[in-house]
């Protein structure tokens, strides 16, 4: 029996979630959060579980908050699997599942009996979605790979930085391992398609290296064109200026003004910059992009962030503040499209989490319910795979799962 979640586009899927830390779980959240019936399986005992027991500072009336914000939406089922009979309940599982989601190194569910061959012989239908550090193949195909890894040998942080020479800067978020997860994601649901037109279930394999990859289209495009290698540019962009952070008197601004926008930027600013022959065309501001932000952070200093927001939103422009993620969290466009949300934990009390980045508009999805407390389903999903409450009952006191 599948439990039908009641929302989504993704309702009445079943995933059975074998991942951990970010790029797993951020896929099978997007799942969830599209109305996928998601069951995580978590390690016994609960000590040893990684993701109840982040090792990080981060923890709301004892709960882990990078647990909270990655995991709500799915059901929690504890297994053991070095025990013969877990694994029996994990290949139950699949046998009812669509899709199975793993971030191990290759090869090691393979080992537990439960990789890719081992799930079609169960469910010859199923989907199988892995993301590593580097994929199933090729020379890096066995080498163990995070985030920082994956961002410096894709080109990322040879492009991020103030300049040249400087030392290499990696992003402030886990961009690989993000990515990755949406890329997982979506192959799965392209998966689901070619399944329902032809029965047929499949591999589907990314990899943090690719997901980096991914993200320097404009950066391989120059690349390809030159040869040569681009470099950082700080806040700017290859190809257009101005397009950067701004100086203003309580900050910094992004604004771009490349194109017909240049001349409105410039009757805000200071109109004699329109034909300075330094700055009078894209090419010649690039040139000399440097001179033009010292002389931008020059006139614009003279008034407040909001101050300019305002006059260049009036103007039709583009343009920003740099917020703190507390100060994103509080933004109106943010709240107004649920990106930021507040759940009623079991636990943890009121919490905030993120919300989902797509909208339906005839099956929404988002945050349904708050992550989920260790052994909290474990009946539950128990029950649903046919087993009887003696037999749950066996398996809690013998250790191979858990309920709360």
């Amino acid at each position: 029996m599948i439990m039908e979640t009641g929302y989504g586009p993704l309702n009445g899927i079943r995933v059975i979630d074998f991942t951990h830390v970010m790029a797993g779980p951020t896929c099978t959240l997007m799942l969830a959060d599209m109305g996928a019936d998601v069951i995580k399986i978590e390690r016994v005992p609960f000590e040893e579980d990684p993701s109840h027991n982040a090792d990080d500072p981060y923890w709301i009336n004892g709960v882990s908050a990078s647990y909270m914000i990655v995991n709500r939406n799915k059901r929690g089922l504890p297994l053991d699997l070095k025990r013969k009979e877990a694994i029996d309940i994990a290949r139950r599982l699949i046998a009812s599942a669509d899709i199975i989601v793993e971030n191990f190194r290759p090869g090691v569910l393979d080992r537990l009996g439960l990789g890719y061959e081992d799930a079609r012989a169960v469910n010859p239908a199923i989907i199988y979605g892995a993301v590593s550090g580097f994929g199933r193949s090729g020379p890096y195909g066995q080498r163990p790979g995070y985030d920082l890894m994956a961002q410096a040998m894709s080109g990322i942080m040879s492009v991020t930085g103030e300049a040249p020479g400087r030392p290499p800067v990696k992003p402030g978020v886990p961009m690989t391992d993000i990515t990755a997860g949406i890329l997982l994601a979506m192959g799965l649901c392209a998966a689901l398609r070619h399944r329902d037109a032809t029965g047929e279930g499949q591999m589907v394999d990314t990899s943090l290296f690719e997901a980096g990859i991914v993200q320097t289209y404009w950066h391989s495009a120059i690349a390809f064109a030159t040869g040569e290698a681009p470099q950082p540019l700080g806040s700017g962009h290859p190809l257009v200026a101005p397009y950067q952070a701004i100086r203003t008197s309580d900050g910094h601004i992004t604004i771009s003004a490349g194109g017909w926008m240049w001349p409105k930027l410039c009757e805000l600013v200071d109109p004699a910059l329109e034909h300075d022959p330094r700055f009078d065309t894209n090419a010649k501001r690039m040139t000399n992009v440097a001179e033009l932000a010292r002389v931008l952070d020059e006139r614009m200093s003279a008034k407040t962030t909001d101050e300019w927001v305002a006059e260049l939103e009036a103007a039709g422009m583009p343009s920003g503040p740099i917020n703190t993620i507390p100060g994103m969290h509080r933004d109106p466009q943010a709240l107004d499209r649920k990106m930021v949300v507040t759940q009623d934990h079991p636990v943890a009390g009121e919490v905030q989490t993120l919300g989902l980045p797509v909208k339906f508009s005839e099956t929404p999805g988002g945050p349904a319910r708050p992550a989920t407390v260790y052994g909290q389903y474990t009946r539950e999903i128990l029950a649903e795979l046919d087993y009887s409450d003696s037999d749950i009952t066996r398996f809690t006191q013998s250790g191979i799962t858990a309920d709360g």
